[in-house]
């Protein structure tokens, strides 16, 4: 099953797009959530702040590939609760699909917390 489509979602204005957050931070846990094959549960580190957060890229990625890597991430997300455990961001991802992931990272290692313009 492929996420490609020529159909572009409904358009936002600026100020609309301004109110995601999106923030570096660095992976500094990381484990496989029990009974899922996609989800990781990670501690990622925002520089004056910490945040759990499940991405579902556990069919792509092995912990061992996250930790101590910074990634893009959405940081003002309202919490949700996936299998038994509170997300309180996403990881930012693309990809055709659930098995073949790239996550969205910055070229080169940068200050933790710092917001994407």
């Amino acid at each position: 099953m492929s996420d490609m489509s020529d159909q572009i979602s409904e358009e936002i204005t600026y100020d609309d797009f301004m109110k995601v957050d999106l923030r570096v931070g660095k992976v500094v846990e990381a484990e496989r959530v029990p009974k899922s094959t996609k989800l990781i549960r990670m501690q990622v580190d925002f520089g004056s702040f910490k945040r759990q957060i499940l991405a579902g890229v556990g069919e792509t990625f092995e912990v061992t590939d996250l930790i101590s890597k910074q990634f893009t991430f959405v940081v003002n997300l309202a919490p949700r609760k996936m299998m038994g455990f509170e997300s309180h961001g996403m990881m930012l991802a693309t990809g055709e699909d659930s098995k073949h992931l790239s996550l969205v990272s910055p070229d080169k290692e940068i200050e933790n917390g710092l917001r994407a313009h």
